[in-house]
């Protein structure tokens, strides 16, 4: 990037701010990078609210440390080059739960996202239907197949694998379910193993062995204070370098971008703000780090291929339920996850001052916060707020009151008191639902805009996969080829 330049990130959630932190790094003097965000705050899924005078995640909770080369994932080098290195924090307790036959029992090891490697060690929870996953003498996948996860594990393992232990896994991260979410989408370690190994179990050993991570490492981590301290910090990051160095990022909140379409000198023009008073900006690149529906119409407008490959994918809404309890005895779990079989309106639940020693409080309140909401049941969401509250509090008071029984805990049978306070948060539209066939959709996409309107990208959870580290590096890379696009 040579020249100054005029560069619209439109989207203000973590993909978008990562993006433009890699432009402001790589931008010359005089170049203006202004980031368009149609709600009213920046850091879209990244929110820390308060309950009870403890801050506590409305939106997403925490991240991988490492990346699958077993390198710092991209978020905690953002975290650093943000100065929250110190910030960082990890689970007290990493061990979570699997709600069977209405007892919590622990989820078990050496499974790639629920799919075992070792059938023994899940025979806990489910019962594999070992003679299936026979060595037929040739790769589980072609080079270039693709199909859901369900279909290749009930083939390979039966169903109980499915229901009992990647459903729930799949459902705890996506929302969706494993008859119809892309294993190249969401499993691509256990696809490209699936492409050379001849048995399932043999395929999960083999993605396992090839992603590196060192010993006693920790797995997961969030900030000390809140997610939302990220975005905070990139803020601060964009202020403190606007003032020495000639290179001008703005920030537009409330600014939706309604229209998008190239101009004959080869840049961008931009319909921003409401119908009635439109405002037309043009500029010379754009990173469009949106969720794909909202992308795919503005897509309409610069070629309608492109914008039929991204713009029909589906999304899953959600809501989180957090409620902070007087003190009260809890399983020493950090959480724990429900099959769909289980029929419970709770579909992941984490025991926050139990997972996170840092939330831990004098005077022995608790705070736990349940998921409710798969793909295909967005009615659930549709209740007021005191019936979601109620109706969580009722299911984990049982769960919790039995898991004590069986551990023979005096506290058997109490269930939870009463919540001192609780939140509703809902997320519609909030995770994607990558069907098979997923990814060669968005390389098709990308491949043609790389061609036809290199100054245009796309970045986010919607083409890349979900987790804020995904996010991030998608934003980043994103960002690297409008460099690359406006220094050719």
């Amino acid at each position: 990037m040579r020249t100054p330049s005029r560069i619209a990130v439109v989207g203000g959630g973590i993909t978008g701010l990562a993006a433009a932190l890699r432009l402001r790094d790589h931008a010359p003097t005089g170049t203006r990078i202004t980031i368009y965000e149609q709600s009213g705050a920046l850091g879209g899924k990244l929110r820390t609210g308060s309950l009870a005078g403890s801050p506590v995640e409305t939106g997403a909770e925490a991240f991988l440390m490492r990346d699958p080369t077993g390198a710092d994932s991209a978020v905690v080098t953002l975290a650093r080059r943000l100065g929250l290195a110190d910030a960082l924090v990890h689970p007290t307790t990493g061990q979570a739960g699997l709600l069977i036959d209405g007892e919590l029992k622990p989820v078990p090891g050496g499974t790639l996202v629920g799919v075992p490697g070792d059938l023994a060690k899940v025979a806990t929870v489910a019962r594999p239907a070992a003679d299936r996953d026979l060595d037929e003498g040739r790769p589980l996948l072609g080079p270039d197949e693709d199909l859901s996860v369900g279909e290749l594990v009930r083939q390979r393992l039966g169903d109980e694998v499915v229901d009992r232990l990647v459903d729930p896994m799949l459902g705890g991260v996506y929302a969706g379910r494993a008859d119809s979410l892309s294993l190249a989408a969401t499993m691509p370690a256990l696809a490209r193993a699936a492409r050379t190994e001849h048995t399932l179990t043999g395929a999960v050993r083999a993605a396992q062995a090839a992603a590196p991570r060192p010993t006693g490492a920790p797995v997961f981590a969030t900030v000390a204070g809140g997610l939302s301290r990220l975005v905070a910090a990139a803020v601060d990051a964009f202020e403190a370098q606007d003032t020495g160095d000639g290179v001008d990022t703005q920030i537009r909140l409330d600014a939706a971008v309604r229209e998008l379409a190239p101009t004959p000198e080869g840049g961008w023009r931009l319909v921003v703000g409401p119908t009635r008073d439109p405002e037309l900006v043009e500029v010379d690149a754009v990173v469009l780090a949106l969720p794909a529906r909202p992308a795919g119409r503005l897509l309409a407008g610069v070629d309608v291929r492109v914008a039929a490959l991204v713009g029909g994918l589906d999304y899953a809404s959600v809501g989180l339920v957090a409620m902070a309890l007087p003190a009260t005895p809890l399983p020493g779990l950090s959480g724990f996850l429900v099959p769909a079989t289980e029929g419970t309106l709770i579909k992941a639940a984490t025991f926050f001052t139990t997972k996170w020693a840092h939330l831990s409080r004098p005077d022995g309140m608790i705070l736990v916060r349940a998921s409710i909401g798969r793909y295909g049941e967005e009615h659930l969401l549709q209740r007021a707020d005191d019936e979601l509250v109620a109706e969580v509090h009722a299911e984990l008071s049982t769960i919790v009151a039995r898991a004590l029984g069986s551990a023979g805990s005096p506290a058997a049978g109490a269930g939870l008191p009463a919540p001192v306070a609780a939140h509703v948060q809902r997320w519609g539209g909030a995770l994607p639902q990558y069907p098979p066939g997923h990814p060669d959709r968005v390389a098709a996409a990308r491949a043609t805009l790389r061609t036809d309107h290199p100054t245009l990208t796309l970045a986010g959870a919607g083409y890349d996969g979900v987790g804020i580290p995904i996010c991030v590096r998608s934003g980043e890379t994103a960002a690297d080829e409008i460099i690359k696009a406006l220094e050719g």
